[in-house]
């Protein structure tokens, strides 16, 4: 991708949502909810702030984030559908935790 988002905007893919319920029922494609997780493929420089010194922006790409229902323009770049979005929309970055495993 050749998209470099400005200021404090952030370029997001859209993770796909679960296509059964728990209990095991499939859900069409037209009633499903679009996904609020996504990973960040972009993000720009930052903001200045009142002084003119440059804020980074505390996402990277390839975190994976949760974001607002509505949040962000939706735009088709090299024939992907992604979001663009400013960094205050993003609620929050989910960071995996590495599992443990029983012993045997």
């Amino acid at each position: 991708m050749k998209f470099r988002p400005l200021h404090d905007r952030v370029v997001v893919r859209r993770l796909n949502a679960e296509e059964k319920t728990a209990g095991g029922i499939i859900i069409p494609d037209t009633a499903k909810e679009k996904p609020m997780e996504g990973e960040v493929i972009a993000v720009g420089p930052g903001l200045h702030d009142d002084s003119g010194k440059l804020v980074a922006l505390d996402v990277k790409a390839g975190d994976r984030v949760l974001f607002g229902k509505w949040s962000g323009t939706e735009v088709k770049i090299d024939g992907e559908e992604l979001l663009i979005m400013k960094e205050s929309d993003i609620m929050g970055v989910i960071v995996s935790t590495p599992s443990k495993k029983k012993a045997a």
